[in-house]
């Protein structure tokens, strides 16, 4: 069913678009103080708009939720009590 988008400052119809996730792994990034943060985005939905790029292909809008593990060294801790 077709509903309406707000795609900047202009209104745009679009369509919600079902979908399988083939793949969620996780972005890891070493940070220069030791730690360790695994992340990724989990995607909710995925909407298809009457919009277009310049190659003709269509605008996509994803509602997604970040995911986010940091491993910390114990170094960078607070001491519990």
């Amino acid at each position: 069913m077709k509903k309406k988008y707000q795609l900047g400052p202009q209104e745009v119809t679009g369509e919600e678009i079902e979908f399988e996730t083939e793949k969620e792994g996780f972005n890891i990034y070493i940070l220069h103080d030791g730690t360790r943060l695994k992340f990724k985005a989990v995607v909710s939905t995925i909407v298809r708009l009457d919009a277009y790029n310049p190659n003709g292909e269509p605008l996509y809008m994803v509602n997604a939720s970040n995911v986010m593990v940091a491993d910390v060294p114990d170094a960078l801790k607070k001491p519990q009590h």
